[in-house]
């Protein structure tokens, strides 16, 4: 669909690289000639994909263990990439979610979901804009968001309220930085199922007809998704700014996109959805330790 060299000379910033959407992103970035930075809190994932990538596509990947919770690490982090040279794009992917009834909440895992989406996407956003604005370098930022910025949706609230806040970033940002040839765009995935998010959102695939939401009758091809991102990343169509753009077969304008149709889960299935989200957050802390 692409040039091969179509990102040739570029540099970009992946968030949460080493898995899911952003594997899939860096790849095909690294398919087409950009050198990656990718970043997350395991390093071994990392280290894998990076092996991989480089040996697929005999470019430059740099790995980065990175909370980017933690403000002062994620501008510690740019300043060192920045210190070599400046990057030209950003990729805001990495993100926290799990479905939950809203009264069972703690204000712990509301927190555990918004200091990532939030806070943390805020940080590498103004950490990676503000130096591009201080060397006068244009650049691209593109954030995954979802469908919910649109709609809200029940079960999924701390995410819902986060990415509607990055979308409001990505609309006010594109006008406060689109002089310094700052472009801010954010793609908002249909169902595109990855291991992590989905044993998350989904466990135990527990579809519920979901499928049935999708007016093209199925979920996203990863393909799909890494076209899209490729070319929001390229030059070429600086004019499209401030945009999240929805990548869903039309679900939502069907009406689906959210997890309303939760609502007809007994408590006891909520608690069997408790212990699988559980089993699969601690699989990840033993990874990372």
């Amino acid at each position: 669909m692409f040039k091969k060299d179509l990102l040739k000379g570029k540099r970009i910033l992946i968030t949460g690289g080493g898995t899911g959407l952003g594997k899939e992103m860096a790849n095909h970035y690294a398919e087409h000639g950009a050198e990656l930075f990718i970043c997350g809190r395991r390093e071994n994932v990392l280290k894998n994909t990076a092996d991989e990538i480089v040996k697929k596509y005999n470019t430059n990947v740099n790995y980065q263990t990175l909370d980017i919770r933690a403000s002062k690490d994620v501008d510690d982090y740019i300043q060192s990439i920045f210190d070599d040279k400046p990057l030209d794009g950003l990729v805001n992917n990495a993100a926290g979610n799990f479905v939950s009834p809203t009264k069972d909440l703690s204000h712990k895992g509301f927190d555990a979901i918004a200091n990532i989406v939030f806070h943390g996407t805020f940080y590498i956003t103004h950490s990676v804009g503000k130096r591009w604005i201080e060397t006068s370098t244009k650049g691209s930022i593109i954030s995954i968001l979802a469908t919910w910025i649109w709609t809200g949706s029940p079960y999924v609230v701390p995410s819902a309220m986060s990415k509607s806040g990055i979308h409001a970033m990505t609309q006010s940002l594109a006008a406060e930085w689109g002089k310094y040839g700052i472009k801010v765009n954010g793609i908002a995935p249909g169902p595109f199922p990855t291991k992590g998010a989905w044993d998350r959102l989904n466990p135990g695939d527990n579809d519920d007809g979901m499928m049935n939401t999708v007016p093209l009758g199925r979920v996203g091809e990863m393909r799909e998704l890494q076209n899209l991102a490729t070319f929001l990343m390229a030059d070429g169509c600086d004019y499209l700014t401030g945009q999240t753009i929805g990548l869903d077969g039309a679900q939502y304008l069907s009406g689906g996109g959210t997890f309303s149709q939760l609502d007809k889960l007994s408590d006891e299935d909520w608690e069997n959805m408790r212990k699988l989200i559980r089993d699969a957050n601690n699989k990840d802390k033993a990874d990372r330790s």
